[in-house]
């Protein structure tokens, strides 16, 4: 058989071209873009990303704009990557607190959270880590979101959270005719291990531990340890095993310190920290997820939403030490990534947690930065987000003022893009 070849080049040469017509081109201009990393403004930027990645950033007038591309221009904005929050409950809601939450039927948590991941992206928040889920709802909305039924930030689940007996990730809350416990209770390193390749092989892709008692639990304490070190520390060893990283709820010093020890990633509140365990963060390079900003909703709105004054006992009694101890720990040099607890308030409230950042010790980069860099850096992903750089993904928003100047500009975004997709535009 004779092949022409004329005839196949230019077959090819059709095919290329109906390929780059099938890619899905944006072009990004404003009046500056702040590079996260360095804490230097570019002025004049422009942005080009294809098929969902970053694939040019430059001045306007050097980057070329591909025939075809979808333009969104916007004067006098500030372009920053999207945000990451590393710490929310995206199937909770907190205006439901207490025993409230019993008047709605089960399946009702997993439709909410719907409404909560499109209230967090349209803020800016591309991407989130939610520590802790029931009947794996995170799991189920992050394939939703992906394969693009329901609009949401990347969200990487941890679904259930692993915890003690009677502890803060338990069932606590009924008496024993009603026989609740928590699916994900691990007594000894050897259950903790179990659990840790169960949650895994239904969709975690992050392990959540409590380590200690917390503040809307019952008949627990903040600062009660609740897992030995033998028990983290089996528990990261399987989690680290089979690639995935570990974050743990800690607000007591001994917890926090046996959590370090341990080698968790990520310690989650750190209210109760004593100078040993910021010295132990420092050298071990562990991440601290503080979420200093949710104690003004809870004591604002805690009792009309529900929550027992007991959960509002605890909240006062940490809040002040919790916010002073992330000035302590800022000061020191611990690494930093924002971690808000959405759920405890509002969704799409998450940016309100800058500003207290900056109250609290941390310049208004560094505030950025634990929701950029930082966080992609503590996630392992620090080749996808985090930046607006060559091969990240197109993940922008676009906020009206100076964010160094002022950081509640972050609290309303004029523009967020999530993959090259425009979520919300002026």
């Amino acid at each position: 058989m004779r092949v022409d070849i004329k005839v196949v080049a230019i077959a090819a040469a059709f095919c290329a071209a109906s390929s780059a017509q099938a890619a899905e081109i944006a072009a990004v201009s404003a009046g500056r873009l702040l590079d996260v990393a360095s804490g230097k403004y570019v002025d004049n930027p422009m942005v080009i990303i294809t098929d969902g990645r970053i694939t040019a950033v430059g001045k306007q007038g050097e980057v070329a704009v591909p025939a075809g591309a979808k333009v969104t221009n916007l004067p006098g904005a500030t372009l920053l990557p999207g945000l990451i929050d590393m710490h929310v409950h995206i199937d909770s809601l907190a205006e439901v607190g207490g025993y409230n939450s019993l008047q709605y039927s089960d399946a009702f948590w997993s439709v909410i959270q719907t409404a909560n991941a499109k209230a967090t992206v349209e803020a800016g928040f591309t991407t989130i880590r939610n520590l802790g889920a029931d009947r794996f709802n995170d799991v189920g909305l992050r394939e939703a979101i992906e394969a693009g039924y329901v609009p949401g930030p990347r969200i990487v689940p941890a679904a259930y959270s692993i915890g003690a007996t009677g502890g803060h990730c338990d069932s606590t809350y009924f008496p024993p005719s009603m026989a609740q416990k928590g699916p994900y209770v691990a007594d000894g390193p050897e259950q903790g291990r179990q659990k840790v390749r169960e949650v895994r092989k239904y969709g975690a892709r992050v392990i959540k531990i409590c380590a200690t008692g917390g503040v809307f639990s019952r008949n627990t304490e903040p600062g009660q340890q609740q897992l030995s070190l033998a028990e983290m520390t089996a528990i990261v060893e399987e989690a680290h095993m089979w690639g995935l990283k570990v974050a743990a709820h800690a607000h007591g010093a001994a917890g926090i310190k046996d959590a370090i020890r341990a080698g968790v990633d990520t310690i989650e509140h750190v209210s109760l920290v004593d100078d040993e365990g910021i010295k132990l963060a420092v050298q071990k390079g562990a991440w601290f997820s503080m979420d200093i900003y949710n104690t003004d909703y809870t004591q604002s709105e805690g009792k009309k939403n529900g929550v027992l004054e007991d959960n509002l006992r605890k909240d006062r009694e940490i809040g002040d030490i919790q916010r002073e101890n992330f000035r302590k720990a800022v000061k020191a040099g611990v690494k930093m990534v924002l971690g808000t607890d959405a759920g405890i308030y509002p969704h799409g409230q998450n940016a309100k947690q800058f500003a207290v950042m900056v109250r609290y010790g941390a310049t208004p980069l560094q505030a950025i930065q634990a929701a950029t860099v930082n966080a992609a850096q503590a996630l392992g992903q620090e080749q996808d987000v985090g930046q607006i750089a060559l091969g990240r993904y197109g993940d922008i928003i676009a906020v009206g003022g100076d964010p160094l100047a002022d950081v509640t500009t972050l609290e309303k975004p004029v523009f967020v893009m999530k993959g090259g997709t425009v979520v919300r535009q002026p």
